[in-house]
């Protein structure tokens, strides 16, 4: 059984987004059901996919203040890489790896997506960016400061989650 179901706890109300990541979550539960012959094809399939999620979002990112260091990509970076290990370990026969590796995807993508993901979401609304066609509509609304933080840890005086900036 997959780690992962898409669940209305994974809508964050920003539907190019949605559509990926119940993609990913689809993608995750292929590999997670696949036999072992097509195990190592499917997660090259999700990895591929997953660079192209992060690589958007990072764009995204970029495109309305976060620094380039910012710790939501630098932990897009790291999970790619520890799942370019395992296809590594997946082509050498090592299977269990795969399956070890997209057994800890689900749980980590969950915390992922309602928390660094549902920050990141927030603040494309709040500047009206449009993650179609890249149009900034509210540019007033953009932090004077690059976000170098996750992108929402932090509480403003109403409570409302604010990207963290740099000092």
């Amino acid at each position: 059984m997959a780690s992962l179901q898409w669940t209305p706890a994974l809508v964050l109300d920003l539907p190019a987004m949605d559509a990926v990541h119940e993609e990913f979550v689809a993608l995750l539960a292929r590999v997670q059901e696949a036999a072992d012959a097509q195990l190592c094809a499917l997660w090259d399939e999700l990895i591929a996919h997953t660079r192209q999620h992060f690589g958007q979002e990072d764009r995204w990112m970029r495109a309305t203040r976060f620094a380039t260091g910012n710790c939501h990509s630098q932990q897009h970076k790291v999970v790619l890489a520890v799942m370019s290990e395992g296809a590594v370990k997946g082509a050498q026969g090592d299977l269990a790896v795969i399956r070890g590796m997209a057994a800890e995807l689900g749980p980590w993508f969950s915390h992922h997506a309602q928390n660094m993901d549902a920050a990141l979401a927030l603040h494309l609304r709040r500047v009206g960016f449009d993650p179609v066609t890249g149009q900034l509509l509210a540019p007033q609304e953009l932090p004077e400061q690059l976000i170098t933080g996750c992108g929402g840890v932090c509480g403003d005086s109403a409570g409302r989650a604010e990207p963290q900036l740099a000092a």
